[in-house]
């Protein structure tokens, strides 16, 4: 009885023994099983990831300029440290205001407006049942989008000029034509409109992408139960677009202070420059033009630094209110 007891109370301590010796957790054993067995794989992402360090990381030491005054001689080592005195310069500057508000107004509005554009147009095209119909369809609508940002402006300032088209038509109604690229209330429609005009058939093409994996079989069964064509569209395509929606819209909202430099600073002049102002168009002039290169940086990094703050936020709102999440 003696031994059997000793054997028991051995085997008892040696379970606890193997208890105690760390180990790591099943999924993680699983991950780095995964990785030994598929390293091969993981090669191909060495040149990504240098790349991605080379051209997006190394670049941030250049963010010290913000925080000093730049001189191009001495170079960022050398250049003198002064603070935050640029932030605090551009915060207080009569300037900020009205251009920070051109920049939400400008990039609230285009959201708001056009986010769900790109969702109709690919609920629209996804009711063409004739192939060569959808595709001319597609063709006319994502064709804009090839278009320069140089030559829509350029086209803007023609179809819109005091002789233009548009005011032909409208000039024998009002009796005079009317300056609608000098006019600061008309900046904002013709920016958004054109902007919607450009880009909403090319941002179409997620959504038809996760269209044509739904399955057919729910249409026909919400047919034979007798559901009209728009309670299809709501309770089956809606819902298929659903986290594609959310994250696209996250990352819409991340950019929300990158309105668009290159179509702001073409369609800018100077009688509605108080509408067309923007942070980026300003950091331009000041920064690049001007040479004040630190406090252009230091408006920059204002820039990203908003944008990051209002991409957590819209990520962890959508994230509670949906379930969807970015990261």
């Amino acid at each position: 009885m003696s031994k059997e007891m000793g054997a028991a109370i051995k085997a008892k301590s040696g379970t606890e023994q193997r208890k105690t010796v760390p180990t790591f957790p099943k999924r993680k054993r699983n991950k780095l099983d995964y990785v030994k067995k598929n390293w091969v794989l993981y090669l191909f992402l060495v040149p990504a990831v240098i790349s991605v360090f080379i051209f997006n990381y190394i670049p941030m030491y250049g963010v010290l300029i913000a925080f000093q005054d730049f001189n191009v001689i001495k170079g960022i080592s050398g250049s003198e440290w002064v603070g935050l005195y640029h932030f605090q310069s551009f915060l207080t500057s009569p300037n900020f205001m009205q251009i920070f508000i051109n920049t939400i107004k400008l990039s609230s509005f285009e959201l708001i407006i056009g986010f769900p554009i790109p969702v109709i147009l690919a609920i629209m095209l996804n009711q063409i049942r004739r192939a060569r119909i959808k595709k001319n369809v597609q063709l006319i609508i994502y064709a804009p989008y090839f278009i320069s940002t140089v030559v829509i402006g350029g086209m803007l300032f023609i179809l819109l000029s005091p002789a233009g088209p548009i005011n032909s038509i409208l000039s024998p109604l009002l009796n005079q034509p009317i300056s609608f690229m000098s006019e600061p209330d008309y900046f904002r429609t013709i920016f958004i409109s054109s902007g919607i005009w450009q880009g909403a058939g090319f941002a179409s093409i997620v959504y038809v992408a996760a269209l044509s994996n739904s399955d057919p079989q729910l249409h026909d069964a919400a047919t034979i139960d007798g559901a009209s064509l728009l309670q299809r569209i709501w309770h089956i395509d809606f819902q298929v677009l659903k986290p594609i929606m959310a994250v696209l819209f996250i990352l819409a909202i991340g950019g929300i202070m990158g309105v668009g430099f290159e179509k702001a600073y073409l369609l800018q002049t100077d009688q509605n420059l108080p509408a067309s102002e923007i942070i980026d168009t300003y950091v331009y002039k000041r920064g690049l033009l001007a040479g004040d290169w630190s406090f252009g940086a230091a408006v920059g990094l204002f820039n990203t630094v908003i944008g990051l703050l209002l991409l957590v936020t819209a990520n962890t709102v959508v994230k509670k209110l949906r379930g969807e999440t970015l990261y």
